[in-house]
């Protein structure tokens, strides 16, 4: 896709140095483009500046410390490049409607009311699924998030076996989409993927038969990574009944995703459809074995 590795690269330079000075320039320069030409690619992929996102993203961890760590509210404002507390609580109220210090006490208290033990997580609107999804647990995550006040997780409680995945997932009508060329994106980090992790996205029809999917098989999350920007593309063809979508974990370890958003978009971009269901072939080929790959000399 179109700029995407470029995009990874300067999200995940944003991520490592949130605490430090940010400017528009330093990091076009990570991506080798003019910065007037990757503010224009970095909002069209990502729906905001890179200013803006860096913002919401220094915003997200800040709550994140003052719910899990003692810090003095200054302290933090400091540390993610405030100017001041006052600054920091103008920029914080207007994303989570409440100053830092009565974010913390309400916040808290929330979050201790949640983590009672034994208690199967729940999630609204969320299923979850899989080869053996009882080894697995999902949950929302008030401490690992991407932007605002939480984000969702699929980890590994009693998995053995490489072999074994389960999936966070939902399932709708296709309706609005039919006809279209849609792309999901989301946030994905992962901590210790033993195997793979990623996103999937599947359209259906009336009969339940596969019309397209990707699930990022050809580029996979593995071991431990930050936030970064993950995109699938698929046509909905007229046919479409259904389309479902997720997140996956093959083997051990934790994936967390945040803000899921669906566009339509236009044909000039590509699809991310792996075509492992696609049309029935006129006649069989490769039956030796021998097309397309490299001579090995003997």
């Amino acid at each position: 896709m179109t700029h995407e590795s470029t995009i990874k690269k300067v999200i995940l330079y944003v991520e490592e140095n949130l605490d430090k000075p940010l400017t528009l320039e330093n990091i076009a320069s990570q991506s080798h483009f003019s910065k007037y030409h990757f503010h224009r690619i970095f909002q069209s992929s990502i729906g905001m500046t890179v200013t803006e996102y860096i913002r919401l993203r220094r915003l997200a961890n800040a709550s994140s410390a003052l719910l899990y760590t003692n810090e003095r509210i200054l302290d933090i404002a400091l540390y993610y490049q405030f100017e001041s507390q006052e600054s920091f609580t103008r920029a914080f109220k207007e994303v989570y409607k409440l100053p830092p210090g009565k974010y913390r006490k309400i916040m808290s208290d929330v979050i201790k009311n949640k983590e009672e033990p034994n208690m199967e997580s729940k999630v609204k609107g969320w299923f979850l699924s899989g080869s053996n999804p009882f080894n697995y647990e999902m949950g929302v995550d008030y401490e690992v998030v991407h932007q605002g006040k939480a984000s969702g997780y699929l980890k590994s409680k009693t998995v053995s076996d490489s072999s074994e995945f389960a999936t966070m997932m939902q399932t709708f009508k296709a309706n609005q989409f039919v006809g279209k060329r849609i792309k999901l994106s989301c946030f994905m980090c992962t901590e210790d993927v033993e195997t793979d992790a990623g996103m999937w996205m599947r359209v259906d029809d009336t009969m339940g038969e596969v019309l397209q999917f990707d699930n990022m098989s050809n580029r996979p999350i593995k071991g431990t990574t930050n936030w970064s920007h993950y995109s699938i593309i698929l046509d909905v063809p007229d046919q479409s009944a259904v389309i479902s979508f997720g997140i996956i974990l093959s083997g051990q370890g934790t994936v967390w995703a945040d803000q899921f958003t669906f566009e339509e978009v236009d044909e000039s971009v590509p699809t991310t459809n792996l075509e492992v269901y696609g049309e029935l072939l006129e006649e069989p080929v490769n039956l030796s074995f021998e097309e397309d790959i490299g001579c090995k000399e003997v």
